[in-house]
């Protein structure tokens, strides 16, 4: 290691970090000797952001290890933090080590480096600070798989001596992990610590394949469902907790995931563990909704932040469209929720309730009419359009903007040419543009071609706003026949530049209308993912031919929004190509969700959206 008075020696304005040249890495090393906190706190946040910007390090990072290592010996009170800012410099993956570029890799010379300072950094596993051991024991960790057998015998002699005599067990358990990473872990299952034990639980369901045993599932149950009460944001090698290398395990089993979690709420539900657990694994894997509303359910009295609560029931809210009749007593727990007294408790209990299709819904959502749950009782309700539409326009009459006007008047799209009626709310949004998109679309389908309505369609297709332009233009042919305003629009937004997908994405109701613009849409069949994605469903809504929109679609069908977008219009065209099928089999019959799904009520569920396609076109 090598003290602030050679730092000098190194030629750090010849070294890049995350923002250029090196030169300012003097200045803050020697501010960590300073003594003042608030110098340290800055020099630190500094260097964490230029020789570790967001976990890449760079040429300048290896030179400063050797002066790093210094300070933390020498700064007394920040050990833990320049330790940790150590380990993770060096983190990496281990099958990089072997690879023709880790030699003149940054992360490589950091490594080097470390390596070479160690032996001086090990003084710390007999720090009196609990965070100043654990920190060193993640710096040795870091680096386990580079020393030489030699090194790793004498460096696991004094881990070692620290897993047997270490008065903290979450150092214990730390000494576990590190000795594993040297290759001499422990078994640790039957220790008579349960921190031990969960580590051992973790080491040994890390070696094994799911599904974990039956003595590893109850390890993780028993020992894991209280948080670490000290530092447990300390993380290992690739930048991962304890806590988050066990999640990562439980969800890739969910039958031990779901079990473990179940203990973990029976227990307390301490720190959200349980609940969280269990959210986690439907998350992850498909037809896992009805067993983690149960346990949702059963975790909301054991929440002890009104914020906590609001989150399961949020989650609540989110799986429980996918139950095709939810129990009575998940309902009942809602509705008693919704008259909570905390308002984001009461708000998040009302949108579940909703989503659960409860027929009390409705009428509890006018006495708290928000544009998001008007929306979700429009989608769940079509059919209460007469007891939700005078609600939906009064908001939108008293000035809803942003986000909000967008959710009420997409809501009005549910109740089909019932939401004519709205139309002067609809006029309103378009003339002040409140929401004006989604207005000129629903006017465009359901509106009466006023000539109010007609001159301020005409007017938004001049708009600076390119989307608004083509839905004004759009709605305009739909209320009046004519084509030559759309058209028009059109070829100047097509033959501009810019996301074109946006716009070809409105040329559906033109239909064989919109023949004039396929020389503009034909050579997009060849352009990136989304515009030849959109320009493909546009060349059949046109043509009313598969024939140059089949093979586009079926290239860019997959697991990812544009490929869900591309099965969606496949779907449309009638026509499954035979080398397809095998594809839509992994679709329908995947247990596990291929498309992430936002556990936010009301935004639906794309994965469930891909498993429903797959196995309708299958069918035909």
């Amino acid at each position: 290691m090598r003290p602030p008075a050679e730092l000098d020696e190194v030629q750090w304005q010849a070294l890049n970090h995350a923002y250029g040249p090196a030169e300012d890495l003097p200045a803050l090393v020697r501010a960590l000797y300073q003594g003042d906190e608030e110098i340290i706190d800055e020099a630190i946040y500094e260097l964490h952001g230029n020789i570790w910007h967001q976990g890449t390090v760079y040429e300048a990072s290896a030179p400063a290890v050797p002066f790093l290592a210094h300070a933390a010996i020498h700064v007394s009170g920040r050990r833990a933090e320049l330790l940790m800012l150590l380990a993770v410099l060096a983190d990496h993956e281990p099958k990089h080590v072997d690879g023709p570029r880790w030699p003149d890799s940054s992360v490589g010379a950091v490594c080097a480096e470390l390596c070479r300072v160690l032996p001086e950094l090990l003084v710390c596993l007999g720090a009196p600070e609990r965070g100043v051991r654990r920190a060193v024991l993640r710096v040795v960790a870091a680096v386990g798989d580079l020393l030489s057998e030699e090194q790793r015998a004498v460096i696991a002699e004094q881990v070692a001596a620290l897993y047997v005599d270490d008065h903290v067990p979450a150092v214990r358990a730390d000494a576990v992990v590190c000795l594993e990473q040297l290759g001499r872990g422990p078994d640790g299952l039957a220790d008579l610590l349960p921190e031990v034990r969960l580590a051992a639980a973790v080491l040994a369901a890390e070696r094994s394949q799911p599904p974990y045993s039956p003595a590893l599932v109850e390890v993780m149950a028993q020992d894991g469902a209280e948080p670490d009460p000290g530092d447990d944001d300390l993380p290992w090698s690739g930048l991962r907790t304890l806590d988050d290398r066990l999640t990562r395990l439980l969800r890739e089993d969910p039958r031990a995931g779901l079990t473990v979690a179940a203990r973990w709420i029976s227990a307390g539900d301490l720190g959200t563990r349980g609940s969280w657990l269990a959210e986690k694994i439907v998350e992850t894997w498909r037809d896992q909704e009805p067993d983690v509303l149960d346990l949702l359910q059963a975790a909301l009295p054991q929440q002890r932040e009104a914020r906590a609560i609001a989150g399961r029931l949020r989650a609540i809210g989110h799986w429980i469209e996918l139950v095709p009749e939810p129990g009575t007593g998940i309902r009942d727990t809602l509705h008693r929720f919704a008259n909570d007294e905390d308002e984001e408790t009461t708000a998040s209990a009302l949108l579940a309730l909703v989503c659960s299709r409860d027929a009390r819904a409705p009428r509890l959502v006018l006495c708290r009419p928000t544009a998001r749950l008007l929306g979700a009782a429009a989608r769940h309700f079509p059919e209460d359009g007469e007891l939700l539409i005078p609600a939906i326009r009064r908001e939108l009459a008293a000035g809803a903007t942003g986000n909000d006007g967008i959710a009420l008047v997409q809501s009005l799209a549910h109740f089909g040419a019932a939401a004519r009626q709205a139309q002067p709310e609809l006029v309103d949004c378009l003339r002040t543009r409140r929401a004006a998109i989604v207005a000129a679309r629903l006017l465009g389908t359901n509106g009466s071609a006023t000539p109010e309505t007609i001159d301020l369609l005409r007017e938004a297709t001049q708009s600076a706003d390119l989307s608004l332009r083509s839905t004004a233009a759009v709605a305009h042919y739909q209320l009046t026949g004519e084509t030559h305003l759309a058209l028009s629009t059109f070829e100047g937004l097509l033959s501009g530049v810019g996301p074109v997908h946006w716009y070809l994405g409105a040329l559906e109701p033109l239909g064989a209308a919109a023949t004039p613009l396929l020389p503009l849409i034909e050579p997009m069949l060849e352009g990136g993912d989304w515009t030849r994605m959109a320009a493909a469903e546009a060349h059949y809504w046109i043509t009313g031919t598969p024939n140059r929109a089949v093979p586009v679609l079926s290239e860019l069908v997959g697991a990812s929004p544009v490929g869900l977008r591309a099965l969606k219009a496949l779907a449309a065209t009638g026509v499954l190509p035979e080398d397809l099928r095998p594809t839509l089999r992994g679709f329908a019959f995947s247990p596990r969700r291929l498309l992430t799904d936002t556990p936010v009520s009301g935004q639906g569920h794309a994965d469930e959206e891909l498993r429903m396609l797959a196995r309708s076109l299958l069918s035909t």
